[in-house]
């Protein structure tokens, strides 16, 4: 399996790019949202990859974060989604976005992708709701899972990545982390925090717990 990829990009394409490793070429697809976030060609990036092995196909798909790579294995698995349909969620919506509609149980949000119908929506949302909360506890990048390159890497990493110290994890992560300490259960936890963060995306470890614990308060 090839987890993740490091090198340069010899050129771009409407769904894809060519990323060479040390002198092999790399097919790696990817969604709209990601590849506008990569350098040109010439230039260094890393990504996470998932491999599909079909009997007449072999494809890698390409992510920047392990929360987005995560959710496109997980929309894979849910019948009727293939990678097509995944990337398309993931274009849409985001890795975050992905993790709050199917936190909150919003199909709606999922039916605004390309191509996915109301009835796979609701399908994704009813397979993967327990799931979102270890999804939105990942939190993690490529430095972050690695502790080498960034997404955007420099010329001098492609040839020998260097550690560095680990990001901290994202301010969802924490939040879930500190609402499951405090009792409460993934799934409330999970959707207090994703409705919390779409309200105020900016907000940091701290607001996002005291939004998430409003939210959980009993009413009335």
């Amino acid at each position: 399996m090839i987890g993740k990829l490091t090198g340069r990009i010899d050129y771009r394409a409407g769904d894809h790019i060519l990323l060479d490793v040390g002198g092999v070429g790399y097919l790696v697809y990817c969604s709209d949202r990601t590849l506008a976030t990569l350098p040109g060609a010439g230039q260094a990036c890393a990504l996470f990859t998932d491999l599909v092995v079909r009997e007449d196909l072999m494809q890698l798909f390409g992510f920047p974060t392990l929360v987005e790579k995560e959710w496109h294995r997980l929309l894979m698995s849910v019948q009727g989604v293939g990678a097509k349909a995944s990337l398309a969620i993931l274009g849409t919506l985001g890795p975050d976005g992905v993790s709050r509609a199917i936190a909150l149980g919003d199909w709606n949000a999922v039916k605004a992708a390309k191509g996915i119908g109301p009835k796979i929506a609701q399908r994704i949302v009813l397979d993967l709701k327990d799931k979102a909360p270890g999804v939105m506890a990942m939190g993690g990048t490529v430095a972050q899972a690695s502790g080498e390159v960034p997404a955007r890497a420099s010329e001098a990493d492609v040839i020998e990545p260097m550690p560095v110290s680990a990001p901290p994890s994202s301010a969802q992560a924490d939040a879930l982390s500190a609402l499951g300490n405090l009792g409460y259960s993934p799934s409330d936890a999970a959707a207090a925090v994703a409705q919390a963060a779409g309200e105020t995306p900016e907000a940091d470890t701290p607001a996002l717990i005291r939004a998430a614990l409003k939210l959980l308060a009993p009413k009335g």
